[in-house]
């Protein structure tokens, strides 16, 4: 007979999720709840990483610092991973900026406490390897995407992962902030969103986007998109093998 390792309460948070039961209940003692409103700080470069975060709702940004001030998205977490995987990797002070683009919830573990237990090895170590990799390459295609690929197409692609960590086809999204995820201009966002508000794909007012044709939008995107979502789908069957 077989018997589910998996924890039998609703884990949104999908790393935590496929932890087996008993591990999630040792976790669960030192994970506290904590609520991402918009731009809510999950890490500045230099400064001390104070906790790990388990998203549960909401998107999170991880971007990189330029030499001009300025900065560039590299990557999103949503309820898939986590925030501050540089620990993991015995880095003591944040590399990245991390804040939150679409307000949510989650947990988070004190980074000292995080530190003890993936010192134990064990499942928890086992499953943040497998995301680690599946974060590495959504970095790596990104960087290339963002060389290579018209607006348009990243423009789309961004959109699609965004939505893929909401709750629905409806998310806060000022065009200041879609400029900044992006690496381009504010009047290049106004250009590609009326592109997609004429093709009937979004419709954008007042800071709320909505994605109306969700096919449609995955025919403008680049092939990057599919990459990683793939990815990040082959961590989720790993997890639950």
């Amino acid at each position: 007979m077989h018997t589910s390792t998996t924890p039998p309460v609703s884990i949104p948070n999908k790393l935590l999720a496929a932890l087996p039961e008993e591990e999630y209940n040792k976790l669960r003692r030192n994970l506290e709840p904590v609520t991402f409103t918009l731009r809510y700080s999950l890490a500045v470069p230099g400064e001390p990483i104070a906790y790990v975060y388990f998203p549960s709702h909401g998107v999170m940004s991880l971007l990189v610092p330029m030499s001009d001030g300025e900065s560039m998205e590299v990557a999103m977490v949503g309820n898939e991973g986590m925030v501050g995987i540089h620990a993991y990797l015995g880095q003591t002070k944040a590399s990245l900026i991390a804040f939150c683009q679409v307000p949510g919830e989650g947990l988070r573990m004190k980074i000292d406490t995080f530190l003890k237990e993936v010192e134990k090895g064990g499942p928890l170590s086992t499953l943040l390897d497998r995301y680690l990799e599946g974060l590495l390459i959504q970095m790596a295609i990104a960087g290339g995407c963002n060389r290579l690929h018209t607006i348009e197409k990243r423009c789309a692609r961004w959109l699609l992962m965004t939505q893929d960590r909401v709750d629905g086809p409806e998310f806060v999204l000022t065009q200041e902030f879609l400029a900044k995820m992006l690496g381009i201009r504010r009047a290049g966002v106004n250009a590609v969103a009326t592109t997609l508000k004429k093709a009937g794909l979004i419709r954008y007012s007042r800071g709320t986007l909505t994605i109306l044709d969700r096919d449609g939008l995955e025919k403008m995107a680049c092939a990057c998109y599919k990459t990683i979502k793939m990815a990040h789908e082959f961590l989720k069957l790993s997890c639950a093998a």
